[in-house]
């Protein structure tokens, strides 16, 4: 459960994010540039976290009561190397963390940490992954809530999807990719499997603060305006979570009731309006 520490809103003195050239490190960061909060955006080439010395580079950087936002990962985690190399990193971030006196940690984790369920997620489902990724993520949040003793905020957003995303994953961020090339969209099998996805900026916002498959390629079929075809691929494999992944938002709604999550069909307008206007994508 979220525990506020102010009675009401209140700007940090600094925000360090860690992992800012991320596609989550960089929307996070610039949500809070937004308002006014200075930030220190560091990636890898300021801080190297895999160095042997990468703590000590995070630490001569960090401030007495700065918050320090954890994003930098390799993510997903697809093998026993990269699980490794993000429990370095992030054992660096928390060797520097623990240098100083932090106002906040925030930690960027992933709903992948939970076990599959027939009924919405919340907060106190069981921690059971059944990947690396998950895997990788459940060890982190671990580590983060055995050695931060600052107050410390976990987050475990769940489909990111947005303009900038580089992953080109499976769900909204390839279908209007494709539909915009006038590509036809391809399904695992009739894409009936449903999950929830959450739109990059309310990551961000919520940082500094049920639809299926084919549901979701329709509704990009209709926002592009161009009939491309939806096609039907056979499955190589299971359908994922055994085809359904939803969450209840009420911790959520609880700890901020001024903020309501976009809807699929805005934030899917909103992503191609972004990738339009930055010139990574087109809108007809």
């Amino acid at each position: 459960m979220l525990m506020h520490g102010n009675d009401r809103a209140a700007a940090p003195s600094r925000v360090v994010v860690m992992g800012a050239g991320g596609f989550v490190g960089n929307a996070i960061a610039a949500r809070l540039e937004r308002d006014g909060v200075p930030v220190l955006r560091l990636t890898r080439r300021e801080v190297d976290l895999l160095a042997s010395d990468g703590a000590d580079q995070l630490a001569a950087l960090l401030r007495p009561e700065d918050v320090l936002v954890g994003v930098s990962a390799l993510a997903p985690c697809r093998n026993i190397t990269m699980l490794r190399d993000n429990i370095i990193m992030a054992a660096a971030m928390l060797r520097a963390a623990t240098a100083e006196p932090l106002a906040l940690v925030v930690n960027i984790s992933s709903d992948a940490v939970y076990a599959d369920s027939a009924t919405p997620l919340t907060e106190a489902s069981a921690r059971a992954p059944d990947s690396l990724h998950g895997v990788m993520h459940l060890a982190r949040e671990i580590m983060f809530a055995s050695e931060i003793k600052a107050p410390l905020a976990m987050l475990r957003p769940t489909l990111i999807y947005g303009a900038a995303d580089p992953h080109n994953g499976y769900g909204p961020n390839r279908f209007w990719r494709l539909a915009a090339a006038g590509e036809p969209i391809k399904l695992f099998g009739k894409g009936e499997e449903r999950r929830d996805h959450v739109l990059i900026d309310d990551v961000a916002e919520l940082a500094a603060r049920v639809a299926s498959f084919h549901e979701i390629a329709g509704m990009i079929v209709r926002l592009t305006g161009r009939l491309v075809p939806i096609e039907e691929l056979p499955r190589s494999g299971p359908m994922p979570h055994n085809g359904y992944r939803a969450f209840d938002i009420t911790v959520c709604s609880n700890a901020f009731p001024d903020f309501s999550f976009a809807t699929l069909e805005r934030g899917l307008r909103e992503m191609m309006e972004a990738a339009h206007n930055s010139g990574t994508g087109a809108i007809i």
